[in-house]
């Protein structure tokens, strides 16, 4: 007999939110999270766009949080000369492709992909939409261009409004 697929999204689900729970939570992204010390170029490009007041002020948030080791593999250059350039857009621009209005816990996408088929839609504060579906246990982010992007670490800020899921790849708005 086969098991539906909402009751292994829903195991999936649980063992999300209880690996998430089990790691060292931080306060918002804003960050105290100088304890996470693989998002040191994430840290450092949304002080220099300035994000910090909208994240901390508005909210909550949920922040797909490209690694440091994602923003070498997108091209660390690249990323030196968005944070160092005088015009923020450009730079602000990829920040807010990573950040979705709500509280979208991993057990929250699984949900919603149950609803959709495997699939589910969700759009960043720039506008854009980010489409989600499992791979094997991974959920997945599928941006507009075909790039793609794995959770590697689920609910890692969950004391205050904003969810952080840390992802292994940079999502684009556009082709960068």
């Amino acid at each position: 007999m086969k098991t539906p697929i909402s009751k292994i999204l829903l195991t999936i689900s649980m063992i999300f939110t209880l690996s998430g729970m089990a790691q060292n939570a931080t306060n918002s992204l804003t960050f105290n999270s100088e304890e996470i010390s693989n998002h040191k170029i994430l840290l450092a490009a949304v002080k220099a766009t300035q994000l910090e007041d909208l994240l901390d002020k508005s909210g909550p948030f949920t922040i797909f949080a490209p690694s440091d080791a994602a923003f070498e593999k997108f091209s660390s250059e690249k990323i030196t000369q968005l944070i160092n350039s005088k015009d923020k857009s450009e730079l602000k621009s990829l920040l807010t492709y990573h950040i979705v209005a709500g509280q979208l816990t991993a057990s929250r996408i699984l949900r919603a992909m149950c609803r959709g088929n495997g699939k589910a839609s969700f759009t960043t504060v720039q506008g854009k939409k980010l489409m989600a579906h499992l791979d094997g246990y991974d959920i997945v982010l599928t941006d507009p261009m075909g790039n793609t992007a794995r959770i590697t670490a689920a609910d890692l800020n969950l004391n205050k409004d904003d969810v952080v899921h840390e992802i292994d790849s940079v999502i684009l708005p556009t082709q960068m």
